[in-house]
């Protein structure tokens, strides 16, 4: 099985001159592609390094280029030109991260929306698809992207951890949908069980967001504590349970549809004779 996992935050320092062994164990898991997240335009040029310095070929590790809604305060009026260019790059994909959040409020929200706004508006008119970030402001989230929907190719609500109404309403809008190993908590993620067999094939993707949220149903844990993409496969294992398909198949449609998405390269696997064309080192 192919998976591609849509959201990585290999910038994070716990990664650190680990890189090319976290891609090792990735690809043995199965995860054959990798988006790394831009957090900020920082981080979002570290990421496209990170893409250009490991995967020499340009077909396995890909970046989005935004900024989270923590870093919006910080947002000025260069920082659009500065981001125009980031996403001139080939191997950047989407606008973002980007999106609203009220739950820890680390930027005013007016600032938020302001900095929300000008990404969607760029993504627009750059015809680029958005990685997006919702917590604890799902109406007012919705109302802003009413009004750049139609002028947006596609745009994902990543890690989505919302309850039933706040999925309806991004799928009445055409939005993806990123699932995360929030839904291997049983503290805090059963209420998304019977809400995977409402995600239609062709709208639903898996991510990581490593170092983050390692699946609690992982076993066995890693000493660090600290989650990898090559653990995503136990995100798949609990999507393909509550949507009642087999893991083969949610691999098949969620890696197509990320494919399609980010507009990903096919992957053919070297022959054991090739292995040694995969160095990331």
């Amino acid at each position: 099985m192919q998976l591609i996992d849509i959201g990585v935050n290999l910038t994070h320092a716990s990664f650190d001159d680990q890189h090319a062994a976290v891609l090792e164990r990735a690809f043995a898991a199965g995860v054959c592609q990798l988006v790394l997240t831009g957090t900020s335009l920082a981080e979002s040029d570290h990421a496209l390094s990170l893409c250009l310095k490991l995967d020499e070929h340009g077909e396995r590790l890909f970046s989005t280029a935004g900024v989270h809604p923590h870093d919006a305060r910080n947002w000025s009026s260069d920082d659009s030109k500065r981001l125009r260019a980031l996403l001139a790059e080939p191997q950047v994909r989407a606008v973002g991260e980007c999106g609203l959040d009220f739950n820890r409020d680390f930027s005013p929200r007016p600032l938020q929306e302001k900095a929300l706004e000008e990404q969607l508006s760029l993504a627009a008119d750059l015809q680029m698809p958005v990685f997006l970030h919702e917590r604890d402001a799902h109406p007012r989230f919705v109302q802003i992207l009413r009004d750049y929907r139609d002028r947006l190719p596609a745009a994902v609500v990543h890690c989505f951890t919302g309850e039933q109404r706040a999925l309806f309403d991004y799928l009445d809008l055409d939005l993806h949908i990123g699932i995360t190993g929030w839904i291997c908590d049983e503290r805090r993620g059963a209420h998304l069980h019977p809400l995977m067999k409402e995600i239609p094939a062709g709208r639903l993707m898996l991510e990581s967001d490593a170092p983050y949220l390692l699946p609690r149903s992982l076993r066995p844990k890693p000493k660090s504590g600290r989650n990898e993409p090559a653990f995503l496969p136990e995100v798949l294992r609990e999507v393909a349970l509550h949507r009642r398909e087999s893991q083969e198949e949610v691999a098949r449609h969620t890696t197509a549809c990320a494919r399609a998405f980010f507009g990903l390269p096919e992957i053919t696997e070297p022959s054991d004779e090739q292995s040694g064309e995969w160095d990331y080192r």
